[in-house]
């Protein structure tokens, strides 16, 4: 069996450190020792609530964790190699040519006073050595790729002068200008209207089958994630609480997290009047509990589920950490048919 891509074990993080404080001193831990595997040329999905971890993880993975988050332990290899290790000078030879993403609100990531297609070119020159010329060449080549129309005229355009599927169009030619193997797409269609979402799912779709490109795509449209996913993890809680392939979760949840995820989704029952929600809300980020952190929200929870701690097993070539998960997959809940 080949090793897979992108290996992330026991990942802890924390958030509110101050500068320069070590693990284990200040912050509180907002990932609760995540692990999770990314294969050559799969899409894998992460999917949960806001605040439960999952773009922590992401970014965690990029090496681009924002002021006062804090890696405290766990590990995260790439094609073998520790990426936890990584000095500047490393982590500038891995991110955007083998690790590469893309980001929710697209033009906050494009520099403002510059045309879009001048930093395609920057960036083709001082990641790749290409001429002033040849990066020209290749970047208007890849805007053509993206699908945007007119790309000779979109280079000498501002960010400002496209609309948001086009800045998007643009930065993921960007992520994928020096041919990386792993893309993280997080919340890259949430912005987007309908029509311009299911045109950047195809691009990314075409993107994977004509590069071999992996994905971790991060989303809270479920259609989304099984429109584009192999597997899916689903986060509560900073924790990891179901993970398997996309038709093992989305048809048959073992998890109440996962089964009331679905049991709100509007999507394929357009007959349904009320939208149903999750009663009560997600714990503050950082809080300890001994048992499942869903307890409180679930209608299958039992005493066994509060008072004591709620492993990650492995059943049925499949993860689920619950107590009840039998119970939850005779439900009936179901996204795909």
């Amino acid at each position: 069996m080949s090793r897979a891509l992108l290996e992330v074990k026991d990942l802890r993080v924390s958030v509110g450190a101050g500068t320069g404080s070590r693990p284990g001193e200040g912050g509180i831990e907002a990932v609760h020792g995540v692990s999770f595997s990314v294969g050559r040329g799969e899409t894998v999905g992460l999917v949960g609530e806001s605040g439960s971890g999952k773009t922590l993880a992401c970014r965690s993975i990029l090496g681009v964790l924002a002021p006062g988050c804090r890696i405290d332990s766990g590990a995260i290899s790439f094609d073998g190699s520790d990426l936890l290790g990584l000095d500047r000078q490393g982590w500038d030879g891995v991110r955007g040519t083998r690790v590469a993403g893309v980001f929710q609100d697209p033009a906050s990531y494009l520099d403002p006073s510059l045309t879009v297609g001048h930093q395609l070119s920057e960036q083709l020159r001082v990641k790749l050595g290409r001429g002033r010329r040849e990066a020209h060449a290749e970047a208007v080549d890849l805007f053509a790729a993206m699908g945007l129309h007119r790309p000779d005229r979109v280079y000498h355009q501002y960010p400002h002068e496209l609309s948001g599927g086009m800045v998007q169009r643009v930065l993921i030619a960007m992520a994928v200008s020096c041919d990386p193997e792993l893309l993280i797409a997080d919340e890259a269609t949430t912005a987007l209207d309908v029509t311009i979402q299911a045109e950047v799912l195809e691009l990314l779709k075409k993107l994977q089958a004509e590069r071999g490109l992996s994905i971790l795509a991060v989303s809270h449209d479920l259609a989304t994630i099984a429109e584009l996913c192999d597997r899916v993890l689903v986060f509560y809680a900073g924790e990891l609480v179901e993970a398997g392939t996309t038709e093992q979760v989305l048809q048959a949840p073992s998890h109440p997290y996962t089964e009331a995820l679905l049991r709100v989704a509007s999507v394929g029952n357009w007959e349904r009047r009320e939208l149903e929600v999750i009663p009560g809300n997600p714990p503050p980020v950082g809080t300890q509990h001994l048992g499942c952190g869903f307890a409180d929200r679930c209608a299958f929870a039992v005493d066994r589920c509060r008072d004591r701690s709620i492993e990650l097993i492995e059943r049925a070539g499949r993860s689920v950490r619950c107590v009840r998960a039998d119970d939850v997959a005779l439900s009936g809940v179901r996204l795909i048919a």
